[in-house]
C-alpha cells in the first residue's frame, strides 16, 4: 500500500519497538501531519482470549467521559407510552412495525444505533439479517434492549459506545478526535480499557491484554502501555 508524505513523516516519529504511556502516545499523536479534516482517534485492544467460544466473548458498552466527536442519530423500536418517551428524550427515528417496513422496504438506514423495548425485539429480530452485519442489533448487554429509553438514549447522545471482539480477537473502538487534545483523550483512553478490564471473562487464560494501539485516520499506529493498569 502506497502511503502519502505526511504519513510517512509522521511514522519516523514513532519508535516500533517501544510501548508508549498513554501520556506520552497522545503527544506524539499531536505531532503528526494534520489532514484536512478533524481526524477520528481509534483504539484496536488484542486480546488473549479465544472469540469462538461463548464463555470467553468480551462485549459491553461504556460511556465515554468526552464522547467520540460524532453526532449519533439514534433509532428507537417502542410503542405507546415508550415511544413517546422515546421522541421526547430526543431519538431521531421512533416506530414499530411502520419503522420495520420502512427499513424492509426502502432500505432506511439513517441512523447509527437501535434501541429497542423488550417488547419489541419479536419485530426487531425479522431484521436480524439486515442489522446484524451492520452491527446494529438491539443488544441487552450493551443497554440497547432496555424499558428505560430515555436514560439509553441519553447515554448514546453523550458518547456511550460498543465494544465487542471480532473475529481476530481485536476490539476496535472510536475514542475522540484529534482535535480534543491529549487530556481528553487520555480519559477517554483510560475509561475504555477500564471496561475492558472489568468485563474479562474466568475462562480467560494466560496474558489478557496482549496489545494496545491507538490510531488517527491518516496517521500510523502507536503502540501503548496498559501494565499500570493492569497492575
Amino acid at each position: 500500500m502506497r502511503r502519502g508524505k505526511k504519513y510517512i513523516e509522521s511514522a519516523k516519529l514513532i519508535d516500533r519497538a517501544v510501548q508508549y504511556e498513554v501520556e506520552d502516545a497522545f503527544e506524539l499523536m499531536s505531532k503528526f501531519g494534520k489532514a484536512k479534516f478533524d481526524e477520528t482517534v481509534e483504539l484496536h485492544i488484542k486480546l488473549g482470549v479465544d472469540s469462538r467460544h461463548a464463555d470467553q466473548q468480551v462485549r459491553g458498552a461504556v460511556v465515554l467521559p468526552h464522547g467520540t466527536g460524532k453526532t449519533v442519530r439514534v433509532a428507537v423500536f417502542a410503542k405507546g407510552d415508550k415511544a413517546k418517551e422515546a421522541e421526547e428524550a430526543g431519538a431521531d427515528v421512533v416506530g414499530a412495525e411502520d419503522l420495520l417496513a420502512r427499513i424492509q422496504g426502502e432500505n432506511f438506514f439513517d441512523f447509527d444505533v437501535v434501541v429497542a423495548t423488550p417488547d419489541m425485539m419479536g419485530v426487531v429480530g425479522r431484521l436480524g439479517k439486515v442489522l446484524g452485519p451492520k452491527g446494529l442489533m438491539p443488544n441487552p448487554k450493551a443497554g440497547t434492549v432496555t424499558m428505560d429509553v430515555a436514560k439509553a438514549i441519553s447515554d448514546l447522545k453523550a458518547g456511550k459506545i460498543e465494544y465487542r471482539l471480532d473475529k481476530t480477537n481485536i476490539i476496535h473502538c472510536p475514542i475522540g478526535k484529534v482535535s480534543f487534545g491529549k487530556e481528553k483523550l487520555c480519559e477517554n483512553f483510560n475509561t475504555l480499557v477500564g471496561a475492558v478490564i472489568k468485563a474479562k471473562p474466568a475462562a480467560a487464560k494466560g496474558t489478557y491484554i496482549r496489545s494496545c494501539v491507538v490510531t488517527s485516520t491518516m496517521g500510523p499506529g502507536i503502540k501503548v502501555s496498559v501494565a499500570k493498569m493492569l497492575g
